[in-house]
């Protein structure tokens, strides 16, 4: 495996296994993001859900993709985090974390 080939160059190599989180830890994890109730996030949660099956590292990235191009933005006049749900929703994404990681350096 990757790890092992690294390490065989003497390159030190941490392992860390990242279990996918459900529907209630993601909308969790949004509404800490965006210091917002778990009710005001629930649909954000969803579509994000949807779109990173769980994944955590593609979570992240995906949040910070969605900030990144205004798709998720802070409102200083409602003092609040906005959101274009479908913008969102209709957003292409590739299938896996690497794509899209690879796709959003690209960029």
């Amino acid at each position: 495996d990757m790890v092992s080939s690294i390490r065989h160059f003497g390159v030190r190599a941490t392992e860390v296994n990242l279990a996918c989180m459900d529907k209630e830890m993601t909308n969790t994890m949004v509404s800490d993001v965006l210091c917002l109730s778990p009710r005001l996030t629930r649909t954000l949660s969803e579509i994000v859900f949807h779109k990173t099956k769980g994944n955590p590292l593609f979570f992240s990235q995906l949040m910070m993709s969605l900030c990144k191009d205004g798709l998720v933005r802070l409102s200083l006049s409602r003092r609040r985090w906005e959101w274009e749900e479908e913008k969102i929703q209709s957003r292409k994404l590739p299938d896996d974390v690497v794509k899209f990681l690879t796709s959003s350096i690209e960029r």
